[in-house]
């Protein structure tokens, strides 16, 4: 999918996106890039997120030391 940067570098998140992702009008969003990417993540309350990873298998999460922050 396609979007089109305006002459004031605003960006419309296609109609078919906010409804999957439930967005709301002024919602916030972090803006985050690395190596040349910019992503885009909602920030939702924490109470929405409440359960979220219920029954999550915590066998194959990495340690500290393998994480890359880079």
């Amino acid at each position: 999918m396609q979007v089109t940067l305006s002459p004031k570098y605003q960006v419309v998140i296609p109609k078919e996106i906010r409804r999957q992702l439930k967005l709301k009008r002024g919602q916030k969003l972090q803006v985050i890039v690395k190596g040349g990417l910019i992503t885009l993540v909602p920030d939702y309350p924490l109470s929405e997120l409440r359960g979220i990873f219920k029954g999550m298998s915590s066998e194959d999460i990495r340690e500290e030391e393998e994480r890359s922050w880079s």
